[in-house]
């Protein structure tokens, strides 16, 4: 499939911007639903998308939006493809608003009908959840990850898609390698990105992050914690040689590469030295020093 302009912006792009009142939209058959139109579907002949990045849904707030709907019915249609089954088509964006119709009993949901490839399918959902900072960070890595491993997205590439930078790509990828336990935190909201890019590669990770949750530690405090911990485990180990200037160079080397960057310095020597978790970071690596 040709490659569509505009899914940076969302549904925005793909049905206008202007909020559609469900009063209306004329009831169609599904067998003759033409592409890119409005029409209403019954619920049932919806199922969720195999390709959704969103897993965890808060059902205080499914409740509250589902007591929102039964007065106002919904003012943006779902957005959902055939799956080949007759009568039967999949969510690309719009299941917490399809769950929530459920939940408040409704029988049919406003639909854009469209052809899309399982590639555009998976960046239009991305990019509606981030629009709607729907997604946890390891639901947004998975989603980059996918993307890029399914699809063959460069990180230049998925960035000028979903509307990010390319650092903010690689930083968020970097939350994947945090061990199970850090990613919890993050999927449940108790630690923020930040607080989990501080512990990557910390020998002390989880029991730092189970104090930063039950002290509500801030990025910097627990970025203070983990460095006292380093130097507590090794008095001469370089990193507790280094300055608040080399630190904050190497912060800022490492934003920019979105990759852990290490600066050893000793009198006018050292060397620098860059993690990198696939080949794909490594090639961009090299990319930039040429």
């Amino acid at each position: 499939m040709t490659k569509k302009s505009g899914l940076g912006r969302g549904l925005a792009a793909l049905i206008g911007d202007e909020v559609v009142a469900p009063a209306p939209v004329a009831p169609v058959a599904t067998e003759t639903a033409k592409d890119s139109e409005l029409h209403r579907l019954p619920v049932d002949a919806l199922t969720p998308g195999a390709l959704q990045p969103r897993r965890h849904f808060d059902a205080q707030a499914l409740t509250d939006l589902a007591n929102s709907l039964k007065n106002n019915g919904i003012l943006q249609p779902l957005l959902v493809r055939p799956t080949g089954q007759t009568g039967q088509y999949e969510i690309v964006a719009g299941e917490r608003r399809w769950r929530a119709a459920q939940q408040a009993q409704l029988h049919e949901v406003p639909v854009i009908v469209r052809e899309l490839s399982d590639r555009d399918a998976l960046e239009i959902a991305l990019v509606e959840n981030i629009q709607r900072a729907d997604l946890n960070p390891i639901e947004e890595a998975e989603g980059y990850a996918r993307l890029m491993e399914g699809f063959s997205y460069t990180q230049e590439k998925l960035a000028a898609a979903v509307g990010r930078s390319r650092p903010h790509i690689a930083n968020t990828l970097r939350l994947l390698t945090a061990p199970p336990a850090l990613q919890e935190h993050l999927i449940s909201g108790a630690l923020a990105a930040g607080h989990v890019r501080v512990l990557l590669g910390h020998n002390d990770a989880e029991q730092l992050a189970a104090r930063a949750v039950k002290e509500g530690l801030s990025v910097r405090a627990l970025e203070q914690l983990a460095g006292q911990k380093t130097t507590g485990r090794t008095s001469t180990s370089h990193t507790s040689q280094k300055s608040a200037d080399i630190r904050a160079l190497e912060k800022s080397l490492g934003d920019a590469l979105g990759l852990k960057v290490e600066i050893i310095h000793r009198g006018e020597s050292g060397k620098i030295s860059v993690a990198y978790r696939t080949l794909a970071q490594l090639e961009d690596v090299i990319r930039r020093l040429r």
